[in-house]
C-alpha cells in the first residue's frame, strides 16, 4: 500500500567550482535532498512532494523543472512575485569545502506564511518530513504556524519525521536554537539526529544520552546517525545498532545524512523493519559519499 511523502523546507541554487574560473549551477538543500533520495528509493506506489516557496524568476522556473523531471511533485509550491531562491557557493581549498550563503531574502522564508495552504498540504500527506534548517530560516511567528500544523498532524496519527540538523548561523542565539529544536522534536513521531551535532550543541556524552533525551520530549522513535560508527535505533522498547557500510572512496560527505534519511524512510514506509531500513540507508549513503555533489544519479544506488 502506497501513500504520499511530503518534505518541507528550502531548496537552493548551488554554485560549485567547474575549473578555469567557471562555476557549475545545481540545486540542493537538506530537505530536498532527502525528498530526492526518497523518490529514488520508493516504489511507484508512493508519491513524493516538495513544499516550499519560490520566486517568479527564471532560476525558480529551472528549479521547478528539475524537480518535476525527477518525479517530485511541485503542486504545493507557492511562487512569490519579486522573490528568488536562496543561493550558496562551494569553495575548495586543498580539497576542503567551505560554503558561502545568500538567503536572507529567499522566497522559502515565507513558506509557512499561508497557514491554510500549509495545512491543506500536510492533510494530504501520510508522512511529513522537516528539519532544523526548515525551522531556522523562518520568522518566529512562521515557526509557530509550522509547529502547530506538525503537532496537529502528529495528533491525527500521521508520521512526522524530523532531522534536527543544527546550524547555528541560522539562529539569533544558541538558546533559541536549542529550544526551537526541542519544540520541533516534540511535534515529531520520529527524530533522526546526527550524534556529532547533538554532542556539540546539547552536550550529550553518548548516543544513549541522545536517545533518552528525545524520548523524554515525547518522541516515539529515535534514529541516531553516528558517521563511521553506524546508526543506533530506538523503536519502542527495542534498540538496534546497524553498522555503517565501509567504503574506500570518500569524495563528498555533503549529503550523507540526507541520503540516509530518504533511503531509510522509503524502506520503513514500505514495511521493512527499522533495522533492515537502516541497513539499506547505510548502503545508499556509502554510495553517495563516493561521488561529487548532493544528488547522485538514482541508477548508481543499491536496490
Amino acid at each position: 500500500m502506497g501513500g504520499r511523502f511530503l518534505s518541507i523546507g528550502e531548496c537552493m541554487v548551488e554554485l560549485s567550482q567547474a575549473g578555469e574560473g567557471l562555476l557549475r549551477k545545481g540545486f540542493a538543500g537538506d530537505t530536498f535532498n532527502t525528498a530526492w533520495y526518497a523518490r529514488a528509493c520508493f516504489g511507484p506506489d508512493w508519491s513524493v512532494d516538495y513544499f516550499t516557496a519560490l520566486g517568479d524568476d527564471p532560476l525558480s522556473s529551472d528549479m521547478l523543472d528539475m524537480m518535476s523531471k525527477a518525479g517530485i511533485g511541485t503542486g504545493f509550491i507557492r511562487r512569490i512575485a519579486g522573490k528568488t531562491p536562496g543561493l550558496y557557493l562551494i569553495s575548495l581549498d586543498k580539497g576542503e569545502r567551505t560554503f558561502s550563503y545568500w538567503r536572507d531574502s529567499a522566497a522559502a522564508r515565507t513558506l509557512a506564511d499561508d497557514a491554510d495552504h500549509l495545512r491543506s498540504a500536510i492533510e494530504q500527506a501520510d508522512l511529513v518530513y522537516v528539519s532544523g534548517i526548515t525551522l531556522g530560516i523562518l520568522a518566529p511567528e512562521a515557526v509557530d504556524t509550522l509547529l502547530a500544523e506538525l503537532r496537529r498532524a502528529k495528533a491525527s496519527g500521521k508520521t512526522v519525521a524530523f532531522d534536527p540538523n543544527l546550524r547555528p548561523r541560522l539562529w539569533a542565539s544558541k538558546d533559541i536554537m536549542l529550544k526551537t529544536i526541542e519544540d520541533g522534536a516534540r511535534a515529531a513521531t520520529l527524530v533522526l539526529p546526527s550524534f556529532d551535532d547533538e554532542t556539540t550543541h546539547f552536550g550529550d556524552a553518548t548516543v544513549t544520552d541522545t536517545i533518552a533525551r528525545y524520548h523524554a520530549l515525547g518522541v516515539r522513535d529515535v534514529v541516531v546517525k553516528n558517521g563511521a560508527d553506524g546508526v543506533t535505533l530506538s523503536f519502542g522498547e527495542v534498540e538496534v545498532h546497524v553498522p555503517s557500510v565501509a567504503t574506500d572512496k570518500i569524495v563528498d560527505t555533503t549529503s550523507a545524512g540526507d541520503s540516509f534519511n530518504g533511503a531509510f524512510l522509503s524502506r520503513l514506509l514500505a514495511g521493512q523493519s527499522p533495522g533492515e531500513a537502516a541497513a539499506y540507508g547505510a548502503a545508499v549513503a556509502s554510495v553517495v559519499i563516493g561521488h561529487h555533489g548532493a544528488l547522485v544519479d538514482a541508477e548508481l544506488l543499491p536496490r
